[in-house]
C-alpha cells in the first residue's frame, strides 16, 4: 500500500532574507528532529533533536574542475518542497516491508544543480543533483560535519598507516573501534565509514553515506575547526598495477587531479529513438550524506535510512529468484575435516564431504574459497587439477545444495561476462568476490556492472574486501551480503590484544546500521578471556557457544556461513540444527534494547516464529527482556543460554524448553562474553 503526499502545509519551510541569507526550516514528520539550512555565499545546514544541537552550521559544497562550484556564490533560482509517506516490498532485508515517511526540500539553483534535504524521523540526508547537459569532472566535494561540542567517537581508523592522508586510500575496511573524543582524533589518519558521535543527553550520531553509484566513497578525517570532521574522497585513477595479494588487487599507482567523472544529462539521444520514445532527461544524482540520530541505542540496530535511500531496483528485472540461506565454509576451518578415509584439502573428495554436510541439515550452499583456481595466474578459467567442477556441481545438485565461487578481484574484472556467463551455464550460484580494497571511482562501478552482469546470469554476490553497504542489496536484491567488518576471520591470527568480545556488541550499532555484513560466526572451538589464542589451523572464537548461537540472530546475514568443519557440527548436532534452523532473512524486526559496547538484544520474526539474541560484552549479565510485541496467545521457547560453568568452560551451555510469561518480561542471564538466544513458537493446544 502506498500513500504519497505532496504539500507544502505539512511541515514549516520559511524563507527570510537577513543578512543577503535565505534561510529554510526543514522538520521530520514527527516534528522533533529539524534542519536549518542558509543560502548565502555559501550553503550551510545545522541539525537539531528536540533542545539539542547534533550538528551546527555545516557547510557543503562541489567543485568541478572548470572552477564552477555547486554551492559557493550560487543563486537561488527556486525551492520546492514535498511529504512522502510510502511503503515499498524488500524481498531480502530485514522486514518483509519498509515504511519510507519523510520530509522533503529541493533547493535550486542557476548553474544547473539542486541540493535536496530529507528530514526523517531518525536523521537527515542530503544530496547533491546536477542537471549540466555535458561530461564534466568533480575536482572535490567539501563535506564538513561540525558538532557543537568535544564529543565523544567510536572511530574505525584505516589500518594503512601512511603520508600524507591520500595514501591511506587502499585498504580492507576492516578494522575494531578506538573510542576517543574528537580533539583526540589521530590527524594523521582516516576513518572509513560509518562512524558513531555521542550526542547530547545520550543522544547518538551515525555518519555514512546512501545510494553510492559512479561516485568514490567518502572518507572522514579531524577538520581544521574544532569539533569538526571532514570528507575526504580518493582521485579518480589513472595508473593500475596488477599486484597485491596472489596477483589479484589492482593497486594504484598514480591518481587524476579530480575525483569523479560524470556523463551528464542525456548527452544525445540515439538516432533511432523517436520522438515518443526519447527518454526524459535524468539528472546526475550524487550519494546521499546521511547523519542517522538515536535517542536510544537499541533504535540504531534497527534502522532502515541507508535501505530507504538506496535507488529502487530496475524495473525490468526480476529478482524472485534470489535465494537466501546458509553456506557451508572452508577456509575458516582450513578444511580441517576427520574421521575420513582421504586426504583432506581443496579437491572433490572433501567438498563431497561438505556437501554431504549441507544436505543433510538442510544447508543451502557450500562455498569454494579461495585455491580452487590455479593461484597467482588470475585468471578464473584455470581450476586446479585436484577441482573437477562440473563433477562436484553434478553431486551438489543431487544433493539439493548449491555452490559458490570465491573470486579475486582482478581475475574477475578481466572477463566479468564471460566468466558469469561460463560458471552460470555450468551451474555455479553465485560468487564471493575479494580484494577489492579501495572505493575510487572505478571500484564503486565495478560493484555496480558485476551485480548488473550477475544478476543477468542469476548469480548471488557476496562481496568480500569491500567497502561498507551504501544500498546497491537494495538496488540488485542479488548482491546479498558485504564483508566490511572485523569479522569472525580475524581469529585466526589475531594478537592477544584483539577484544572480539566487546567489537561484537558495538557492530550492531555502527557498522550494522548500513546494512548486512558476513562476519562468519559459528564456531564450535569457543574460549574464555584467559584461555583464548591465535590458531590459525584450529581457530577458535572469544565467548561462550551460545554467543555464537545468538549471533546467527544478531547479524543481519541474508547469506550466513557456518565458518566452522563439517566435522566439528556433526558431533555437535544440537547446536548445528539450531543453526541451521535459524532463517537469514526476516519478516519483522524488533530491537529490544542494547547499549553500545555493552550489550545488545534483538527480535526477529519469520512467519509465525520469533526468534530473540542478545550478547554482552566481557561483563556477566542479567537483563529482562520485553516480549510484548509476540501479542495475544500462549507461546514457548526452546532456549540456549549459557551453562553455570560457561565463565570458566566456554562451551557449556543449556537448552531448554519454557513458556513465556503472561506479563511478557522475561529475565535472563549471560556469563561473560556470553549469549542467549531463543526460537518462539505459539503454544499447542492439547484437545481433551
Amino acid at each position: 500500500m502506498k500513500h504519497l503526499f505532496v504539500s507544502f502545509f505539512a511541515f514549516l519551510v520559511c524563507c527570510s532574507s537577513v543578512l543577503a541569507q535565505q534561510q529554510f526550516n526543514l522538520t521530520s514528520p514527527d516534528g522533533v528532529l529539524k534542519v536549518v539550512v542558509s543560502v548565502g555565499s555559501i550553503i550551510d545546514y545545522s541539525v537539531q533533536h528536540g533542545d539539542d544541537v547534533m550538528l551546527e552550521s555545516s557547510p557543503i559544497s562541489m567543485t568541478l574542475t572548470t572552477g564552477t562550484a555547486f554551492g559557493k556564490n550560487s543563486k537561488l533560482t527556486g525551492s520546492s518542497t514535498r511529504t512522502v509517506n510510502e511503503t515499498f516490498a524488500a524481498p531480502v532485508y530485514k522486514r518483509k516491508t519498509v515504511v519510507d515517511h519523510y520530509n522533503e526540500l529541493t533547493l535550486k539553483f542557476k548553474n544547473d544543480f539542486s541540493v535536496v534535504f530529507r528530514a526523517y524521523n531518525d536523521g537527515v540526508a542530503y544530496r547533491f543533483v546536477s542537471n549540466l547537459k555535458k561530461p564534466f569532472e568533480v575536482a572535490s566535494e567539501e563535506v564538513d560535519f561540525r558538532f557543537p561540542a568535544d564529543q565523544k567517537a567510536y572511530i574505525p581508523y584505516v589500518s594503512t598507516i601512511k603520508e600524507p592522508l591520500e595514501a591511506q586510500f587502499n585498504n580492507s575496511f576492516e578494522n575494531t573501534y578506538i573510542y576517543s573524543a574528537l580533539s583526540e582524533w589521530d590527524v594523521k589518519r582516516l576513518a572509513f565509514l560509518p562512524v558513531l558521535i555521542e550526542g547530547a543527553n545520550g543522544k547518538k550520531v551515525v555518519i555514512t553515506e546512501a545510494d553510492l553509484l559512479d561516485y568514490p566513497g567518502m572518507f572522514l578525517y579531524k577538520g581544521d575547526t574544532a569539533n569538526s570532521l571532514k570528507g575526504l574522497f580518493a582521485g579518480y585513477p589513472k595508473e593500475i598495477k596488477q599486484g597485491g595479494h596472489n596477483q589479484l588487487q589492482g593497486l594504484v599507482q598514480s591518481r587524476e587531479p579530480y575525483i569523479a567523472r560524470r556523463g551528464g544529462v542525456n548527452p544525445r539521444p540515439h538516432p533511432a529513438h523517436t520522438s515518443a520514445h526519447i527518454p526524459a532527461p535524468r539528472p546526475t544524482n550524487f550519494p546521499w550524506r546521511v547523519i542517522i540520530i538515536s535517542e536510544n541505542d537499541a533504535d540504531l540496530t534497527n534502522s532502515d535510512m541507508v535501505y530507504k535511500l538506496a535507488s529502487a531496483p530496475p524495473e525490468n528485472l526480476d529478482f524472485s529468484w534470489v535465494k537466501p540461506g546458509k553456506v557451508a565454509w572452508d577456509w575458516w576451518n582450513d578444511w580441517n575435516i576427520y574421521g575420513v578415509d582421504f586426504k583432506a584439502g581443496i579437491n572433490n573428495e572433501t567438498y563431497n564431504y561438505y556437501i554431504d554436510f549441507a544436505s543433510q541439515y538442510g544447508i543451502e550452499y557450500v562455498i569454494l574459497d579461495e585455491g580452487w583456481s590455479v593461484n597467482k595466474v588470475a585468471d578464473l578459467y584455470q581450476v586446479v587439477p585436484a577441482i573437477d567442477l562440473k563433477e562436484l556441481v553434478s553431486y551438489a545438485n543431487s544433493k539439493n545444495v548449491g555452490l559458490i565461487l570465491w573470486a579475486g578481484y582482478y581475475a574477475l574484472n578481466k572477463d566479468i561476462e564471460g566468466i558469469c556467463k561460463y560458471y552460470s551455464e555450468m551451474g555455479i550460484k553465485g560468487f564471493k568476490i575479494d580484494f577489492m580494497d579501495r572505493d575510487d571511482q572505478i571500484i564503486v562501478d565495478f560493484y555496480t556492472k558485476v551485480a548488473q552482469i550477475a544478476a543477468k546470469y542469476y548469480l548471488l554476490v557476496d562481496f568480500h574486501g569491500a567497502y561498507k553497504p551504501t544500498g546497491l542489496q537494495r538496488t540488485y536484491p542479488n548482491v546479498i551480503n558485504f564483508e566490511a567488518v572485523w569479522g569472525l576471520e580475524q581469529m585466526k591470527w589475531a594478537d592477544a590484544k584483539t577484544d572480539q568480545v566487546t567489537y561484537d556488541v558495538t557492530i550492531p550499532f555502527i557498522r550494522m546500521v548500513t546494512g548486512p555484513l558476513d562476519y562468519t560466526q559459528g564456531a564450535m572451538r569457543n574460549a574464555t578471556k584467559n584461555n583464548w589464542r591465535a590458531v590459525y589451523n584450529e581457530p577458535m572464537s572469544q565467548g561462550t557457544r551460545c554467543r555464537q548461537l545468538a549471533e546467527y540472530v544478531i547479524f543481519e546475514s541474508p547469506l550466513n556461513m557456518l565458518c566452522d568443519n563439517p566435522s566439528n557440527y556433526m558431533a555437535e548436532p544440537e547446536c548445528t540444527e539450531f543453526i541451521a534452523s535459524v532463517p537469514t532473512v526476516w519478516d519483522n524486526t524488533v530491537a529490544l534494547n542494547g547499549r553500545v559496547g555493552e550489550y545488545v538484544s534483538i527480535a526477529r520474526q519469520k512467519d509465525d516464529d520469533w526468534y530473540v539474541g542478545s550478547l554482552t560484552n566481557w561483563d556477566k549479565r542479567t537483563l529482562e527482556l520485553d516480549l510484548s510485541f509476540l501479542g495475544a496467545g500462549n507461546f514457548q521457547a526452546t532456549v540456549f543460554k549459557d551453562g553455570v560453568n560457561a565463565n570458566k568452560v566456554a562451551r557449556d551451555y543449556k537448552k531448554e524448553v519454557i513458556d513465556i510469561p503472561s506479563d511478557r518480561k522475561l529475565s535472563i542471564d549471560m556469563a561473560s562474553g556470553g549469549g542467549y538466544v531463543m526460537h518462539i513458537t505459539k503454544k499447542l493446544k492439547i484437545k481433551n
